[in-house]
């Protein structure tokens, strides 16, 4: 039996996703129509045997503490947990997390209480299907101190990436942080045939790591500033003469750092055949289960590459590459094309409807047009309301909703008015 335990980074302040980390943390930001993006790592782990599980948080974790709460109850039997290990003042140390490595140090007198040899550090922001116990059975073959998971990249992404130099044996000499284009042709290394073909010379980090226990506790006290594990400790692991090996993934794998990333990634998921798949028995995605009623439509509403969510009453006219979120209201003859409607928290009954007749219901109204454009949750969206993302558009931030690389964002729970344009 391996011994491991996985800590999941929580990330920071998430400012490239604005408005969507406005109240809530990255991991907690809604993905797929009914999930959060820390059920990606989640379900990674638990489909692979590793679950054991801290969370580690330090901005808007109102919702993901929530989340984590109602979702990932593990029985007596399987001594399985997700606990949530948020930043916090002690007399010895007065600051927050202050990078990836120092949050893990920071939180290493609550994960030393656990038996383990191994210890998974994983990203929260990040979508990617992948068996972590393949992975650690390639770092003990390897009898490595430290092995990273690295992704074949091209050269125009290598600049964005920690990129690592791996020899014939499968470990890293050297490695470097977003390297620049001029000194890129001496960093390429042995990738398949096919990548090469590709172009994808680079092996480029996925921030997955597997430590041994000793020598992670070895870096932590021998460099007690280093705050990253990408700038300071994987350079002092190598530095130090420690056994850093490579594992290279060939699957999908994209980072959810953007606006433009998060709804690509996104709308990717309505492709006949996506690239991720949520329709994989083997892979099953977790995530909080909710007593919901199932999809319900009325008026012939065509639908065409779409993922409706449950609890959704759905009027409209045409759906097209969008992904419609759980509770979802959508009136009678709107056009939603390429989006993401993330729906309602709750329900508002037919009541409240009609005791607030001034007040614009929650969800879309009647003859709207969505196009290239993000509804966080609880929006209320009114009638004849054109919203129209595109390269035209330039990056905006209005009180009620941004423009970011061309898609519109619409504020959690913002109010558009009857017969607005954004266009």
């Amino acid at each position: 039996m391996i011994k491991m335990i996985c800590l999941i980074l929580g990330g920071g302040a998430g400012s490239r996703l604005h408005p969507l980390t406005e109240t809530r943390s990255k991991p907690a930001v809604p993905i797929g129509g009914k999930y959060r993006l820390i059920d990606i790592p989640i379900s990674n782990c638990i489909n692979s045997g590793v679950k054991r599980m801290y969370v580690l948080t330090q901005y808007n974790s109102a919702s993901l503490n929530a989340h984590i709460k109602n979702a990932y109850n593990f029985d007596h039997f399987t001594q399985g947990f997700v606990d949530i290990l948020a930043a916090e003042q002690t007399p010895g140390n007065k600051e927050w997390f202050q990078g990836t490595s120092d949050a893990v140090r920071q939180s290493r007198k609550h994960y030393d209480r656990q038996d383990f040899d191994y210890i998974l550090i994983l990203s929260g922001d990040q979508l990617y299907q992948m068996d972590f116990e393949a992975m650690v059975k390639h770092h003990i073959a390897q009898k490595a101190d430290l092995t990273i998971a690295c992704l074949p990249v091209d050269a125009r992404d290598a600049t964005g990436f920690g990129i690592m130099k791996v020899d014939d044996d499968g470990y890293i000499p050297r490695f470097i942080e977003k390297p620049g284009a001029d000194v890129l042709p001496e960093w390429a290394s042995e990738v398949s045939p096919l990548n090469k073909k590709r172009g994808r010379n680079y092996l480029a980090s996925m921030g997955i790591y597997i430590f041994n226990r000793k020598a992670l506790d070895d870096l932590f006290d021998n460099y007690p500033d280093a705050t990253d594990f990408g700038k300071e400790i994987i350079p002092a692991a190598i530095a130090d003469g420690k056994k850093v090996a490579a594992y290279q993934y060939e699957g999908y794998w994209t980072d959810i750092g953007t606006i433009r990333s998060f709804f690509e990634a996104n709308i990717e998921l309505t492709d006949h055949i996506p690239s991720f798949n949520l329709f994989d028995s083997r892979r099953v995605i977790y995530t909080r289960g909710r007593m919901l009623p199932p999809a319900k439509f009325y008026g012939g509403t065509q639908l065409n590459r779409a993922l409706i969510a449950e609890g959704s009453i759905i009027h409209a006219r045409v759906i097209d590459g969008s992904i419609i979120g759980l509770r979802s209201r959508i009136g009678e003859n709107t056009v939603i094309k390429d989006s993401i409607v993330m729906g309602n928290d709750v329900y508002q009954t037919l009541q409240e409807i009609a005791v607030s007749q001034d007040e614009i219901p929650m969800g879309v109204g009647h003859y709207c047009h969505i196009e290239h454009a993000i509804l966080d949750k609880d929006c209320r969206i009114g009638n004849n309301v054109v919203i129209k993302g595109g390269p035209h558009l330039p990056d905006t931030d209005a009180d009620e909703y941004v423009v970011r690389d061309g898609v519109v964002v619409i504020k959690k729970g913002a109010v558009i008015p009857e017969g607005a344009r954004i266009m």
